[in-house]
């Protein structure tokens, strides 16, 4: 009898090599936070979200792509698939798998949880965005909002009754957060009054919860200019009795969808708060409560943020990976041409996986995918450091690391696992270009990671600006020492694995001495004009650290799943790395031809 089809959507196998041989998450389970779980529950968790990926939310993938939702001027329709994926996610109870079991979480480590989700992310990133964001939104209340708002938003968020947004972004301020118009007026009765538009919200409006739970930035009018008067507030779509039941519509409105190349099944939209359509006769005013302290909005969502950040990323990961897989099966499956020493056209064609230029594609993707799952992982890791610290220590180093690591997680899958999409449809030939085939909408789903939640631009400037130097370089100290125990542990294994930490070792140095010789140059505007060339070369780097990381863990085992990882490992360390020295050249002369270049001269 044939055992289970292999999935290509994710490699399980793969997930358990990261998760058990390299990051002993089982381990985990000797910490209070995660005493209650084992291997066991971690095991079901995983086997049951590739369960719901591949019943519920891959089926739909090419048909919300091409069904995108639309708006009639008075209700958002969508595919009643994405509604039913929705639910049984929800039926299982895994909105609250990492959550606190204070509210009605399940406190798995965020390592697994993040492992079990990109299964959804790969069979549907669309429908998944409604979760992710739900997750998101739930995990900042839970954090910051009183005991009254975890009851009437948080709880029936986690129970999948409610969904979750965040509502940033404006027409005219984008990223620029300093710049949001929109205000909030206080009432005598503790509540605000919200007035203003926000761009570019995913799931704020459809008809598949009963609520929608919008956190939203705005400025309370006498506070302090720029990012310092920024204050969050929650503002649903309905209003919430105090019995729990659901209330009258609140004054949000929904002034159009926008139309999207990619991940179209997630609504995306445009609101305008206070404009007067749902409380014509009532007072001005969407009804708004404070979430924390006034003006310090900003801080407290960049937990959503930064939790976000890291989803973009394994996001990203989970597209690239299962275009791998679908590229990979498909240049197994594929005959065409004949070795280059064969003589005789009627000899029989070979699978295209044989040809050299194919392998390399393949093995370029493997180098990206599988780093990028390691990365994302690793990250998810520190959380679970943080939130079940052994020791101070452990927990103020493992919040230096995952300060430093969210860009480079955010940023390098989604510029590199689309590079890897990208290949997916060149090793498809013609039939990649055409939509029969899944990986050009792969492609076009995964090309908003690189734009949302902050842009290349945006993360670069965040890591050069702000994490390498903060706290006096802890950040890049903790790195280091964390990038210096894998060269010692790779240096004592000997051979092809010292051979590479010592390649490794070298071209760390050199970042570093770069990165201080960019601060001590004295052009601090010159030294950030290059930030992205910085943010690039130093994911290529920290890649290759946890391809040495993942060699290691293969130690001497045998069979081909360890081999594929050595042959990865090799790929990533001759074909990739190499690309950072022209890099760190330009760095070090600290270039100034963008910043010297002219609008006129365009």
């Amino acid at each position: 009898m044939m055992g289970p089809m292999k999935s290509n959507l994710l490699s399980r196998r793969d997930l358990d090599f990261l998760l058990y041989e390299w990051l002993h998450v089982d381990e985990l389970t000797k910490r209070q936070r995660f005493a209650d779980h084992s291997r066991e529950t971690f095991d079901g968790v995983l086997d049951l979200c590739e369960q719901l990926a591949t019943r519920y939310f891959a089926p739909h993938n090419k048909k919300s792509d091409a069904n995108e939702p639309t708006f009639d001027g008075t209700r958002v329709i969508v595919i009643d698939e994405v509604k039913e994926a929705l639910d049984a996610f929800a039926k299982a109870d895994l909105l609250g798998m990492s959550a606190d079991e204070r509210l009605g979480g399940a406190q798995l480590p965020m390592c697994v949880a993040q492992a079990a989700f990109a299964w959804l992310c790969a069979a549907n990133v669309s429908t998944s965005g409604y979760l992710m964001l739900t997750i998101a939104n739930a995990n900042l209340l839970g954090k910051f909002g009183t005991d009254e708002q975890i009851e009437t938003f948080v709880k029936p968020m986690l129970a999948g009754r409610f969904t979750g947004t965040m509502a940033l972004s404006e027409t005219q301020a984008g990223s620029s957060l300093a710049d949001v118009l929109t205000r909030a007026e206080p009432r005598e009765d503790g509540t605000y009054r919200l007035f203003g538009s926000k761009m570019w919200i995913s799931g704020a409006e459809h008809e598949m919860s009963e609520n929608i739970v919008n956190l939203v930035l705005a400025k309370i009018p006498g506070g302090p200019a720029g990012t310092k008067g920024i204050s969050l507030f929650i503002v649903p779509k309905f209003l919430v009795n105090p019995d729990g039941s659901i209330g009258e519509r609140n004054d949000v409105a929904l002034a159009g969808l926008n139309h999207k190349m990619g991940q179209r099944g997630v609504t995306n939209t445009v609101l305008n708060f206070g404009d007067g359509t749902f409380n014509p006769g009532g007072e001005a005013g969407a009804v708004g409560y404070l979430v924390g302290e006034p003006h310090r909005g900003l801080s407290y969502m960049f937990h959503m943020m930064n939790e976000a950040r890291l989803g973009v990323g394994m996001a990203a990961v989970a597209l690239g990976y299962t275009g791998y897989l679908k590229s990979l099966q498909y240049a197994r499956e594929r005959p065409q041409g004949r070795p280059l020493t064969a003589k005789d056209p009627s000899t029989p064609q070979i699978p295209i996986v044989e040809h050299a230029d194919v392998k390399r594609m393949l093995l370029a993707q493997k180098s990206y995918v599988e780093g990028g799952l390691a990365l994302a992982l690793y990250c998810a890791r520190l959380i679970d450091l943080q939130h079940g610290p052994e020791s101070a220590e452990e927990s103020a180093q493992a919040t230096h690391l995952l300060d430093i690591l969210t860009p480079v997680a955010k940023s390098w899958p989604s510029q590199w696992c689309l590079a890897a999409n990208d290949l997916a449809i060149q090793v498809h030939g013609g039939y990649g270009y055409t939509r029969e085939y899944d990986v050009e909408q792969h492609y076009r789903d995964n090309r908003l990671n690189p734009i949302h939640e902050g842009t290349h631009g945006v993360q670069s400037l965040d890591l050069l600006g702000r994490k390498v130097t903060q706290r006096d370089g802890a950040s890049l100290v903790a790195l280091s020492a964390a990038v210096a125990h894998t060269i010692e542990a790779a240096a004592a294994a000997g051979g092809e694995a010292a051979e590479l930490a010592a390649s490794l070792a070298t071209k760390f140095q050199r970042l570093v001495d770069v990165t201080t010789g960019m601060f001590s140059s004295g052009d601090i505007v010159a030294a950030l004009a290059n930030s992205v060339v910085y943010l690039e070369t130093f994911g290529h780097i920290v890649v290759a650290w946890i391809w040495l990381e993942q060699l290691v863990a293969c130690k001497d085992r045998t069979g081909n799943f360890y081999d594929g990882k050595r042959q990865a490992a090799r790929y990533f360390f001759r074909y990739e790395l190499p690309r950072t020295a022209p890099a760190l050249d330009l760095l070090e002369r600290v270039d100034r031809i963008t910043l010297d270049m002219r609008d006129e001269w365009f």
